[in-house]
């Protein structure tokens, strides 16, 4: 279909006629997800044309490949290429439903110094508005102390140990061990973890041996997190909503909702995605075949991504994984509300809270002694 002119009061032109006819089919497509008529189509939605004159211009858009017709009788649907048509028209979209104002409103109230956590209850804000998959690009943000840490025994020869930081960041190590650690072990060496990264409560307790063995997991969980901290080389990412993509009839399917969340776990793709939507600095959208290029699996989906800011500079992106039949409009609308949100919050915390930040960079960063040692031991 040939670039269409906007619609004006006055006499429209064939190809205005045309544009308006793919755009009202779309409207109910997406609305009812059932193929469309041209009887349907006058209806509901035109009821100044004729349904011959409706079924014309079908026929022009299936040559020109916006839509299809399954059945010799059936009505149309919309392929990729008109979903792209539909949400170019409707990218300038800022329209904000009550909900969608809350939950902005609700983001822009958050005063804690949590960032990282903070990131994270904003996209799973978003993936409930949405009942959508949601992944979320951030930078480093610096001095984030570890403040907090658990160790969970796996079998004879492994445990986990997780350590939280001040920022809210959760972060996991695997840790080898000689012998299976006992329950009241365990409690033993999180009092001993507490005591190094307080400096109170040293634990009296502990056989010497055990003094050793718990002093060897510290060290090897912290200086593990200090190394991936120092060294910020990729973005983070975070991801929340699989499980909300089931509900829909387009990813009932197996084969659908696995080339879908093949991409969703795919950390490289999504950064590369979420870099390119940063890169131009706007909100952006990829449907179905556009997708190609980034997974050796066809996915039957949308993303939709926005930058955020820290002070006007991008700095990290949110974006959705959805069905393709999804309100542009809509979901462009409430994107950028939660990007501003975000941008307002961000902003306004880390300034009060003199937190910096940093972007990932290929050479590694190096801290100096006195801030190693407060990311070793928080010493309050």
């Amino acid at each position: 279909m040939k670039k269409l002119p906007i619609l004006t009061s006055k006499k429209t032109t064939k190809e205005a006629r045309e544009k308006r006819v793919l755009l009202a089919l779309m409207d109910h497509y997406i609305k009812t997800g059932k193929p469309v008529g041209s009887h349907t189509l006058k209806e509901s939605e035109i009821e100044d044309l004729s349904s011959a004159t409706i079924r014309n211009y079908f026929a022009n858009l299936e040559r020109e490949g916006y839509l299809i017709q399954q059945h010799t009788s059936g009505g149309r649907i919309p392929t990729d290429k008109a979903y792209s048509f539909y949400a170019n028209e409707k990218i300038d979209s800022t329209d904000l439903s009550s909900e969608d104002l809350e939950i902005c409103k609700n983001i822009r109230s958050n005063e804690s110094r949590e960032v990282a956590n903070f990131l994270q209850e904003a996209a799973e804000s978003l993936s409930s508005q949405t009942n959508s998959a949601v992944f979320l690009s951030a930078p480093r943000f610096d001095n984030d102390l570890v403040i907090d840490m658990r160790i969970v025994c796996i079998d004879h020869t492994r445990s986990l140990v997780i350590m939280i930081t001040d920022f809210g960041v959760v972060k996991s190590e695997l840790i080898h061990i000689e012998k299976k650690i006992t329950q009241a072990l365990s409690l033993k060496i999180e009092q001993y973890f507490n005591w190094r990264l307080t400096g109170i409560c040293r634990v009296n307790s502990m056989a010497p041996e055990e003094e050793v063995l718990a002093q060897k997991i510290y060290n090897e969980a912290m200086l593990r997190y200090i190394v991936s901290y120092s060294n910020f080389i990729d973005e983070e990412i975070y991801r929340t909503g699989f499980s909300k993509l089931v509900a829909y009839p387009e990813f009932q399917d197996p084969s659908s909702l696995a080339s879908s969340l093949a991409l969703f776990e795919n950390a490289h793709s999504m950064k590369l995605l979420l870099k390119e939507c940063c890169a131009m600095n706007r909100i952006k959208f990829w449907i179905g075949e556009a997708l190609d290029s980034y997974t050796a699996l066809k996915p039957n989906c949308s993303i939709v991504a926005i930058p955020y800011h820290i002070n006007k500079q991008p700095v990290g992106a949110i974006g959705i994984l959805c069905p393709i039949r999804m309100p542009y409009g809509e979901i462009f609308g409430l994107l950028k509300g939660i990007s501003s949100a975000i941008s307002e919050t961000l902003t306004r915390n880390l300034c009060k809270l003199k937190i910096n930040y940093r972007h990932p960079q290929k050479e590694p960063f190096f801290i100096d002694g006195e801030k190693q040692q407060i990311l070793l031991e928080n010493k309050g």
